[in-house]
């Protein structure tokens, strides 16, 4: 009878979380635009959908990284790990994101000068693998939340993407960092 033992799994390969966590590090805490492309695959996408921003493939990924993200996140911001699933190919972080909105941070906030005020904001990440490497990034929050958070907007008077939330999702044609309205 042949030897039914199942071979043990490599352990020289990062787990999809390992590489999840080295990404977000990259990105928070060493700002290194370059150290955090190479922890994704030649064809990234990033998508923020609460405002219709990112990049799709590598060029433009770089460049969303480097104009409006990596560097351009307040020294106190915080992630704190609610909850993470790992499966297959896929990690879905649900995070609470705190920070004190003290410069221009346009991946969350574009256009808008510092507030001086304290944000903390629930945030669902889908990160979706290929060949051990990260190949999208689909990141939610309620960006309603944030303006209010910042004193932009009141309850009574909300300002919301709409439909082009969705449509990002569905069509890898539909453009991006569109300005809503």
């Amino acid at each position: 009878m042949p030897d039914q033992t199942i071979p043990p799994l490599p352990t020289d390969q990062p787990t999809l979380a390992e590489v999840w966590v080295e990404h977000t590090a990259q990105e928070f805490i060493h700002r290194d635009v370059e150290a955090t492309l190479r922890t994704m695959t030649d064809t990234p996408q990033v998508i923020a959908v609460a405002l219709a921003t990112g990049g799709r493939g590598r060029e433009a990924v770089r460049d969303y990284y480097a104009r409006h993200f990596i560097g351009r996140t307040p020294q106190d911001t915080r992630i704190e790990l609610l909850s993470r699933t790992v499966g297959g190919e896929r990690v879905v972080d649900e995070m609470i994101l705190s920070f004190t909105h003290d410069i221009e941070t346009p991946w969350i906030l574009p256009g808008i000068a510092p507030t001086g005020r304290h944000v903390e904001i629930p945030i669902v990440a889908i990160v979706t693998f290929q060949d051990g490497k990260i190949h999208d990034e689909h990141l939610y929050w309620d960006q309603a939340s944030v303006l209010a958070q910042t004193g932009l907007i009141t309850a009574t008077s909300l300002t919301a993407l709409g439909i082009d939330q969705a449509k990002v999702l569905r069509g890898p044609t539909t453009p991006l960092n569109i300005p809503p309205g």
